[in-house]
C-alpha cells in the first residue's frame, strides 16, 4: 500500500467541486431556489398547502435536485448527463468499470480520505452557520413580523431555505465530482488551488 502523498492532484476532489460550484453559480443557484421555496411552502412559510400539493412540491424539489446531478454528470450538460447513465447501464462490461474504480480507490485511498475529511469541515462549518442565522439572529422573527412567512412557520423555513442553496448543492456536486473521479472522467474540469 503506497502512503506517500506526493501527488499533485491531492485535493483534485474539492478543488473541482468548488470550481464547479463557482464557474456554474448561476444555474446551481437556480436550482437551489427552486428546491429552496418548494421546502419553504411544503413547510407552510407562506401558509398551509393541501397535501396534493405537498407531493406535487416534492417532485419539483427532487426534480431540481436531479437535474442537477445530471448537470454535474454531464460537465455542464444535462443530456451528456443522461447519456453517461445510459452507457453505464448498457455497457457490456460493467464488471471492468468497477474493477477499474476499486483499483482507483485502492491505490489512491488516502486522497479520498482526505477531500472527504475536507467535504465534512466545509459542510459541517456552512451548516453551523445556518444554524446561526436561524437561530440566533433576528431573521426568523423579522420575517414574520413583516408578513413574508407564516405566523405558523418555524425556524425549519429558514434553515431549509439555506440548506438548499449552500450545503444540498455542494454536496451533490462533490458526490458526482467522486463518481466522475472513479470512473476516470475528470478531464473536463479545469484544476484549481484551494485559498
Amino acid at each position: 500500500m503506497n502512503l506517500s502523498f506526493n501527488h499533485p492532484d491531492k485535493w483534485s476532489l474539492l478543488n473541482n467541486t468548488v470550481y464547479f460550484f463557482k464557474k456554474h453559480f448561476l444555474t446551481i443557484m437556480g436550482l437551489g431556489l427552486i428546491a429552496a421555496f418548494g421546502r419553504v411552502i411544503q413547510l407552510g412559510g407562506f401558509g398551509q398547502i393541501t397535501g396534493w400539493m405537498n407531493v406535487i412540491l416534492e417532485v419539483v424539489v427532487e426534480s431540481a435536485r436531479v437535474l442537477l446531478f445530471l448537470y454535474v454528470l454531464g460537465l455542464a450538460n444535462v443530456k451528456n448527463g443522461l447519456l453517461r447513465i445510459k452507457h453505464i447501464l448498457t455497457h457490456k462490461d460493467r464488471k471492468t468499470l468497477l474493477t477499474n474504480a476499486l483499483h482507483k480507490l485502492k491505490k489512491q485511498w488516502l486522497s479520498l480520505s482526505l477531500n472527504i475529511i475536507g467535504f465534512l469541515v466545509i459542510a459541517s462549518i456552512i451548516n453551523y452557520l445556518i444554524d446561526l442565522l436561524a437561530y440566533e439572529t433576528c431573521l426568523y422573527l423579522s420575517l414574520k413580523t413583516d408578513g413574508i412567512l407564516a405566523e405558523s412557520s418555524s425556524e425549519w423555513t429558514i434553515l431549509l431555505f439555506f440548506k438548499n442553496l449552500t450545503v444540498i448543492p455542494l454536496t451533490l456536486i462533490f458526490d458526482t465530482v467522486l463518481l466522475l473521479w472513479l470512473a476516470n472522467k475528470l478531464s473536463g474540469f479545469r484544476k484549481t488551488e484551494l485559498v
